[in-house]
């Protein structure tokens, strides 16, 4: 069986078993951190947004995201819908973890579980779809062109989007 760059959170007890190395332990173990990265999503419809701000309130405040090595990679709120019809109260984040492990081990956590989980539900402050993807390697004419927060022109000097490929044909 191949592995699938797909893997429903929510649905795990149901889903495929996955290859090793990213079968998942009874308990988290971070430390079983294979190096390739996945980034979880979170989409949906947020109900009660006072709520769900405390509920992210509580996750920026938990250091379980420093701890694992996971940060957001995205805005939860679209700048532009270029198709489609996006609803005011349609929410997505993209969370990037060094490897499965770290999101299993976030997702499995006694102080997300206990703590902050309690913070959006009863009754749930949106509905929501959380998904793991594995990320996929940079295609090789970006591998020294991108950085955190921008890219970088041929020289390596960090530019705008708009300047990248300006001069390349």
């Amino acid at each position: 069986m191949t592995a699938r760059l797909f893997l429903p959170l929510a649905l795990l007890g149901a889903a495929p078993p996955l290859p090793s190395p990213l079968v998942a332990t009874a308990q988290p173990d971070p430390a079983r951190c294979d190096n390739r990265p996945v980034v979880m999503i979170v989409e949906g419809d947020i109900k009660d947004a006072k709520r769900l701000a405390g509920y992210a309130e509580g996750i920026r405040n938990s250091g379980l995201y420093q701890q694992l090595g996971g940060y957001y990679l995205v805005s939860p709120r679209p700048i532009a819908t270029f198709e489609g019809s996006a609803p005011a109260t349609r929410s997505i984040l993209a969370v990037r973890f060094p490897c499965f492990a770290h999101a299993r081990a976030f997702w499995n956590s006694r102080l997300y579980r206990e703590k902050l989980v309690p913070l959006r539900s009863n009754p749930s402050a949106g509905d929501f779809t959380v998904t793991v993807h594995l990320e996929l390697s940079l295609p090789p004419y970006m591998a020294d062109r991108v950085a955190a927060g921008g890219y970088r022109d041929g020289a390596g000097s960090m530019t705008g989007i708009a300047q990248v490929g300006k001069g390349r044909r």
